[in-house]
């Protein structure tokens, strides 16, 4: 059979389709035979011709992988041996590599142990005196251990006494390549024991990669890798190195001789450092050092008559250029603002900034902005409260320099400004938006790219523009109508209908003018059945799911129907996981306009998204391996003969390795596959909880597959599936309260029995802070949603307690948890800050859901832990988090059962920090502290009538000296909650007088419904004082009544009070009314007869 099968296979490798395709069928008869095992061997160590035995290696590969129980136990033995043989006597690397991945997939069904020649092999072969040895033996170790970590772990300490030989070699590149690729593949897996080994080895490490990069760059990168391995999974091994390492990868990064890919190895490993230990970069005093060394890389300019890849003409304008070192070191600094304190991220880099903003060489300029850019995200805080008008005056000078490269970088910082710094940089409206209007209309179309960059910016600022964006509007949509009407280039045309949606999440209602001609043209787009189309017609289909939730159910619900039948007919008849993910967002904009449109089609809908989470396109791109012979698998002989796979036969003499799928880099490929995945699970929870009852028959599939994807590799997924799962409790809980049958109830229950628990956990042991963020999000909303339901089972109250106490003492894996807690406790990465904020937040969500005694010894666990943050020296945000979420706790004690007791009881603790807050230098920090005294008074009720005295005499020297308009709303309120509480140990005369005075409430008007419940209760109470005060109260209601910013139930009181003046104190009313100007007259008794 040998010399037959070594015919077929030669015949496979001819460039004859024909050929090819005659012997692929003679090879799946060939394969029913037993003896295919024993002539592959005979193939596989004799042919003369390298491609075939490669071929056979890999043939055995795939039998092995699939039936190695069906090998008789015979063939199996008499495989292990030929295949080590013909190993050790093969001169060709390509099959060497193939017989070292054949015996990787033995190892996998055959343990180590019982493969003894096997570790004799590569014992003897990795300490030969030969070198070739050597190298072959390290390939072999390699492959075998790279799929086999965990079975070797008994081995461990006398591979690694093996490394720390072979990385000596330094005349032996290829070995140290082997090595360190060996030792990248076990970090994972090292225990304790072999800790003081690994350290060891670090220097010699260091070392041989410095050769390796001199031998070859391209392994040299691969081999960085070993780094981020050691980083991620044991820290301590490497901490003692840190500075060692730091200075390798900056002097790689730094090096213009080597190529950029290694470069970029290099600078990716220490924005991963700082990811991951920021705090001992800091303390190791690194931070000067990285930034001295990556200044340069960020500012150098191309070489004579190139470009920056972003300044070039076809750049996509989404900076997604990722392989180049000037991207690399933003990317650090971007790093940097993300997980290190602002203060001392801002004292060494803001000098090196601004000498680069007033360099004469524009592409120092350009660095300037770019860092600049980059801050924006990690240091929001700090850049609003302490800088916004001065960079913002520099980015807008930079629009205007003579050098496009410097404009084009201003633009994107202002584009970067614009999405982090809000609300502050809309307050410089009426400066910039005239500068973006000029600019968009003195563009040279023909430069598309520099284009792309305005529309960036431009959409940015004016998306969180609000009604402000009003004077605008006009000029905005002539603009995007004629680039929609009149241009023939599509690029442009997609710019304007992105913008359009900007436009629209500002304007809301406001473009209901514009609707008209706006979807006439998206009509066009969106039928469009051409591939150079395709781009424009995803970007018309999310401008369309803008404009469902901004422009107001009334105009959009006559489409909504047929938005539903367009989604699903572009789904069937593209394949395209852009598309497909944009129709998901449209569904779940049709869902929370009009349900009912969306009730026919869930089955339709739900498929097309399930089967999107289960699908392993293009993540398993690189997985995979040899396609062309699945065909030859037993268990496939019944499907269709699947034929594709032999475009050229060829195929599988590439064999790539096995790609391990957590491997990031192989994501970056099939992005889209990754959005699509992330936007099914968004818009599965968001439909489910739109569309209530009606999702009840897909609720259960759906939360399967969702929650199967709370462990995929790609953060963004993750965060995704967890956000669903709240949104699938909550649309339980929903149907449950609408229809209360006990089936109901159970399967909420049960529900949440599977969702809490699994919150908690993934908070203490997720890596990625965003993904932790939003699980603390999701898990607050539950409990919102849910309330008491979510702590029906006994365990629930303590396991979010703890969760919650962890986050705030930076116990979690995402938090560095654990090590270097006690240094400087109160600077911390402001994204560190949000993340304690999101547990906190959770706080009053657990006081309102359970009885107050059973929460209070919990909440005596945490409360310190809030006050901490209240100190003078922590940051505003901080100051403004801690006395505002106490205020929370305060008011939610007020409506559970013991809460008044439990408020009693911590008065003495809150009083000082709340008071000190009153006085705080910050608007926010005091209208916090000022709502918190207020609860405290209302949750304490009669017991806590002892402070009244002492909070009334802050209260009034506050209402003399407060300019805040936020803070003497908030002390109005603050009052009323006083009086409403305990009515008779207040001087109702002074007090009353001074706070009608202060109305109608000017910020918050959320407490209007405080306020007049008050006044409402007065008038019972002290009817003579309320009359005296008619006049005011009258003239403070007309500008109330009827304002659609106040909610209903308040204007309800407030004109059941005016009515009360209007029957029984005619004439004083009358004349309250007639002392009006004539509009708030006619507001006033347009409400009155209205309500």
């Amino acid at each position: 059979m040998t010399e037959e099968l070594e015919l077929i296979l030669s015949q496979l490798t001819q460039p004859d389709n024909a050929v090819i395709q005659q012997a692929t069928a003679q090879l799946k008869q060939a394969f029913k035979d037993p003896a295919i095992i024993p002539a592959l061997c005979a193939v596989m160590s004799g042919s003369q011709n390298p491609q075939i035995r490669q071929s056979a290696a890999v043939m055995l590969r795939l039998r092995v992988k699939k039936h190695w129980k069906k090998i008789n136990p015979d063939d199996r033995e008499s495989l292990k041996a030929v295949v080590l043989q013909t190993f050790m006597q093969e001169t060709e690397h390509t099959v060497q590599h193939s017989l070292s991945q054949l015996c990787a997939m033995m190892v996998k069904h055959e343990t180590p142990d019982r493969w003894p020649a096997l570790l004799q092999l590569l014992n003897e072969a990795t300490k030969s005196s030969n070198p070739h040895d050597r190298k072959v033996g390290l390939l072999l170790l390699n492959k075998v251990m790279e799929s086999n970590p965990e079975p070797f772990k008994p081995h461990y300490c006398q591979l690694l006494q093996l490394f720390s030989i072979v990385l000596q070699d330094h005349n032996n590149p290829t070995a140290l390549y082997y090595c360190i690729l060996t030792l990248t593949a076990i970090t994972a897996y090292t225990g304790t024991q072999e800790m003081n080994q690994m350290r060891s080895l670090i220097p010699s490490l260091i070392v041989a990669l410095k050769q390796l990069i001199k031998a070859d760059q391209n392994q040299a990168s691969e081999a960085m890798e070993v780094f981020n391995e050691l980083m991620e999974s044991e820290v301590s091994i490497i901490v003692p190195h840190i500075a060692d390492i730091v200075h390798l990868c900056l002097e790689v990064g730094s090096d213009t001789t080597l190529n950029d890919s290694l470069r970029v190895k290099a600078l990716s490993c220490i924005a991963f450092l700082i990811k991951l230990k920021s705090k001992t970069v800091l303390k190791q005093k690194l931070l000067n050092p990285i930034l001295q060394a990556i200044f340069p890389v960020l500012i150098a300019a191309p070489p004579p008559g190139e470009q920056d890849p972003e300044d070039k003409e076809d750049d996509g304008g989404d900076g997604t250029d990722n392989d180049n070192p000037k991207h690399c070191a933003a990317q650090i600094i971007d790093t940097m603002a993300l997980h290190m304190p602002p203060e001392k991220l801002f004292q060494q880099l803001m000098p090196l900034t601004q000498t680069c903003l007033a360099s004469e060489n524009p592409y120092q300029r350009k660095g300037g902005l770019m860092c600049l850019a980059v801050l924006a995200e990690g240091c929001a805080d700090h850049i609003r409260t302490k800088m916004l008008s001065s960079v913002l005056q520099t980015v807008c000078q930079s629009l205007s320099d003579s050098d496009q490269v410097v404009r084009s970088a201003s633009l994107f910082a202002l584009g970067q400004f614009s999405e982090h710094l809000q609300p502050e940089v809309s307050k410089y409206c009426s400066e910039l938006m005239p500068l973006l209007l000029g600019y968009l209309s003195s563009l040279n179309q023909a430069k598309v790219g520099h284009v792309t960059k305005a529309f960036y910016a431009l959409e940015n600022f004016m998306e969180n523009l609000g009604a402000d964006i009003e004077p605008y509007l006009p000029t905005l949509m002539e603009t995007m109508l004629s680039a929609l009407n009149n241009t023939e280039n599509l690029k442009i045309k997609e710019l304007a209908v992105s913008a359009i949606g900007a436009i629209a999440n500002a304007a809301k209602e406001l473009l209901v003018p514009y609707f008209p001609p706006v979807i006439e043209s998206l009509k066009g787009f969106l039928t469009t059945t051409t591939e150079e189309m395709r781009s424009l017609q995803t970007q018309s289909l999310d401008t369309l799911s803008v404009l469902a939730r901004t422009i107001g159910k009334d105009v959009f619900s006559p489409l909504a129907a047929e938005c539903v039948r367009l989604g699903l007919n572009l789904t069937d008849t593209i394949d395209d996981p852009d598309l497909r993910r944009c129709t998901y967002s449209l569904y779940s904009a049709v869902s929370t306009v009009s349900p009912d449109c969306l009730t026919p089609h869930l089955t339709a809908i739900t498929t097309v998204m399930l089967l999107a989470l289960k699908s392993n396109e293009g993540i398993m791109a690189h997985v995979e391996e040899d396609k062309t012979f699945v065909l030859l698998d037993d268990d496939d002989d019944d499907d269709d003969g699947d034929n594709e796979g032999e475009k050229d036969g060829i195929d599988f003499l590439e064999d790539e390795p096995e790609t391990d799928i957590h491997d990031v880099a192989g994501f970056s490929v099939e992005n889209a596959y990754i959005d699509e995945k992330e936007d099914a699970c968004d818009a599965l929870g968001e439909i489910a909880f739109s569309t209530g009852a009606a999702f009840q028959p897909f609720l259960e599939s759906s939360f399967q597959q969702v929650y199967e994807m709370r462990d995929f590799p790609h953060e963004d997924v993750r965060r995704a599936a967890f956000g669903a799962m709240g949104q699938f409790c909550r649309a339980q809980h929903q149907v449950w309260k609408e229809n209360p049958t006990e089936a109901n109830h159970q399967a909420l229950l049960k529900l949440l029995d599977v969702v809490l628990p699994c919150f908690v956990e993934t908070v203490r042991t997720e890596h990625e802070r965003q993904v932790v963020m939003g699980i603390l999000e999701t898990m607050n909303n539950v409990m919102k949603s849910c309330k008491e339901e979510a702590f029906k089972n006994p365990l629930r109250l303590k396991e979010i307690s703890h969760v919650i106490r962890d986050v705030l003492k930076k116990k979690t894996v995402c938090q560095d948890g654990g090590g270097d807690e006690a240094d400087d406790e109160e600077q911390q990465a402001e994204y560190d800050a949000m993340l304690q904020e999101f547990a906190g937040e959770g706080i009053p969500l657990v006081a309102s859901s359970v009885p107050a005694d059973n929460f209070a010894p919990f909440l005596n666990d945490l409360l310190p832990l809030l006050m901490n943050k209240a100190k003078s020296s922590c940051t505003v945000a901080d100051r403004s988090f801690s006395v505002g979420t106490i205020g929370e706790i305060l008011q939610a004690l007020v409506s559970v059962s013991g809460g008044p007791g439990v408020a009693a009881r911590l008065s003495n603790r809150l009083l000082p920090v709340l008071v000190a807050g009153v006085r705080d230098s910050d608007a926010e920090v005091r209208n916090n502290s000022v709502f918190g005294l207020g609860c405290l008074a209302q949750a304490a009720g009669p017991i806590g009538v002892a402070d009244y005295p002492m909070m009334l005499s802050v209260f009034s020297s506050m209402l003399t000296k407060e300019s805040d308009l936020r803070v003497i709303d908030n002390l109005c309120a603050a009052l009323c909650r006083m009086i409403t509480s305990n009515v008779e140990a207040v001087p109702l005369e002074q007090v009353v007088p001074a706070l009608v005075a202060r109305l109608p409430l000017k910020e918050d008007l959320e407490e209007n419904k405080t306020v007049f419940s008050c006044l409402a209760m007065l008038y019972t109470h002290s009817p003579a004082l309320v009359l005296q005060l008619m006049k005011p109260i009258v003239a403070a209601s007309s500008q109330v009544l009827g304002n659609k910013k106040v909610d209903k139930d308040a204007q309800n009181i407030l004109a059941g009070l005016i009515k009360e003046f209007a029957q029984h104190h005619s004439a004083d009313f009358q004349a309250a009314v007639t002392s009006l100007p004539g509009e708030q007259q006619a507001n006033l008794s347009a409400a009155i007869s209205a309500s």
